[in-house]
C-alpha cells in the first residue's frame, strides 16, 4: 500500500478484501487474496513469527543502511510492544538484495523506481502461495527519489523514516487503511488535516514525526490479527448494521468514541447487509457514528469491484452504547439519510 504528503502510502498487490462472513467483521480492514479455495487473510502464521526482515545495504543522502535498519528495529518494536497481539520481528542481515525481487526474503530498503507516481513514499508487496494464501514474503520499498531523515525530532523537507516504516509495516503484519482522518482539497490532490491512526493512507507533510506512536485504533487493528487472550477476554465490541431506508450499506465507516478515554476506533460494514463489528474496545460508554467513505480515494481501501456506497449523509446511532469485557453491545442499526 502507499503514502504520498498528501502523500500516499503506494498500493498492494494483493486484494484489499473484506473478510466478511456473518459477524465475524472485526475492527479493521485485513488484507486478504483470494485462493482456490475462497478469501484467505493475509497474515504470518504462528511457525513465521518472530517475522524476519533484511535490509538492502544501500544509503541514500540523509541516510546510512545502518540507520535504517535501527529505524525499522524500533519501528517493528513499536508493533511488537503492543501487549495484546501475539507478534514480533527479527532483522537477519543486510543484502544486495531489492525490495520487490522474488527471493524468498522480506526485503526492505531505498530504492529508486521513477515508474512510481512521483508522491508515493513508500510501498509494500507481497508474494503468497496461491493455493493457500500463506505469504511467501513481504517487501517494503522506500521510494529514494524523496528526501529522507532519521533525525530524532524531524528535520524540514525530509520525510520521516520511522513514520512512514511503521505505516508500511503495519501492512507487511496485515492491516489495511483506516479511515480515521480528515483530508482537504489541495494543489496536486488532497493534504491531511488530522488523523487518529498510523495507518490512513495519507501521511503527514515532510519533518513531522507525529506518526511514530500507534493509535487507539491501530492497537485494536494489530490485536484483532494476532490477538492474545487478553484482548479477547478485556476487550469488547460494537455490533449491528448501517441501513439506508432499510437496506444495508456497504462500505459505510463506522466510529466508536470512548466517553471515557477519548479513545477512537473505527471499521467498516462489510457485507450488502450493511452489517459491521468495531472490536478491540475497552468496556464503557460510547458514542457510535456511520458515514461515507467520500473525502478520501475509495481504492485505498477496497477492492475496486466492491458495491461501496457513499451517497448517503453522516448519522449517529440514537442512544449511548454499552460496550461489555469479552462481548458485544449486541447488534444496533445506525439509520442515515440519503443525500
Amino acid at each position: 500500500m502507499t503514502l504520498t504528503p498528501s502523500l500516499r502510502l503506494a498500493g498492494l498487490v494483493v486484494v484489499a478484501v473484506a473478510l466478511a462472513c456473518g459477524s465475524d467483521v472485526r475492527a479493521y480492514l485485513k488484507l486478504g487474496s483470494r485462493v482456490a479455495s475462497g478469501v484467505v487473510q493475509t497474515k504470518w502464521q504462528p511457525n513465521q513469527i518472530p517475522v524476519q526482515y533484511y535490509v538492502t545495504n544501500r544509503n541514500v543522502p540523509g541516510v546510512t543502511a545502518a540507520q535504517l535498519q535501527a529505524t525499522l528495529d524500533r519501528a517493528f518494536g513499536t508493533w511488537s510492544s503492543v501487549q495484546t497481539a501475539a507478534i514480533s520481528s527479527q532483522f537477519v542481515a543486510f543484502v544486495a538484495n531489492e525490495p520487490g525481487d522474488n527471493d524468498n526474503r522480506s526485503v526492505i530498503g531505498f530504492r529508486s523506481r521513477p515508474d512510481l507516481d512521483n508522491k508515493v513514499l513508500g510501498t509494500t508487496s507481497f508474494r503468497l502461495d496461491d493455493q493457500t494464501g500463506r505469504i511467501i514474503e513481504s517487501d517494503i520499498l522506500l521510494n529514494a527519489a524523496m528526501n529522507w531523515s532519521v533525525a530524532a525530532t524531524g528535520e524540514p523537507g525530509r520525510y520521516d523514516v520511522e513514520s512512514i516504516a511503521l505505516h508500511e509495516i503495519g501492512h507487511l503484519l496485515g492491516l489495511g487503511h483506516s479511515a480515521l482522518g480528515e483530508t482537504e482539497l489541495a494543489s496536486g490532490g488532497r493534504s491531511i488535516r488530522g488523523k487518529r491512526t498510523v495507518m490512513f493512507p495519507i501521511a503527514y507533510p515532510s519533518g513531522n514525526v507525529e506518526d511514530r506512536t500507534l493509535k487507539a485504533d491501530d492497537i485494536a487493528g494489530i490485536s484483532d490479527v494476532y490477538p492474545t487472550p487478553a484482548f479477547q477476554a478485556d476487550t469488547g465490541a460494537v455490533s449491528g448494521r448501517v441501513t439506508l431506508n432499510g437496506a444495508g450499506i456497504f462500505g459505510a465507516h463506522v466510529t466508536a468514541f470512548n466517553l471515557n478515554t477519548g479513545d477512537l476506533v473505527g471499521g467498516f460494514s462489510l457485507n450488502e447487509r450493511g452489517e459491521f463489528v468495531v472490536g478491540g474496545l475497552a468496556p464503557g460508554l460510547y458514542v457510535v457514528r456511520a458515514e461515507p467513505l467520500d473525502d478520501v480515494d475509495v481504492s485505498a481501501f477496497f477492492d475496486p469491484d466492491s458495491p461501496v456506497t457513499i451517497n448517503f449523509k453522516p448519522a449517529y446511532y440514537e442512544r449511548l452504547v454499552a460496550v461489555p469485557a469479552g462481548g458485544s453491545s449486541g447488534s444496533i442499526e445506525i439509520k442515515v439519510p440519503s443525500k
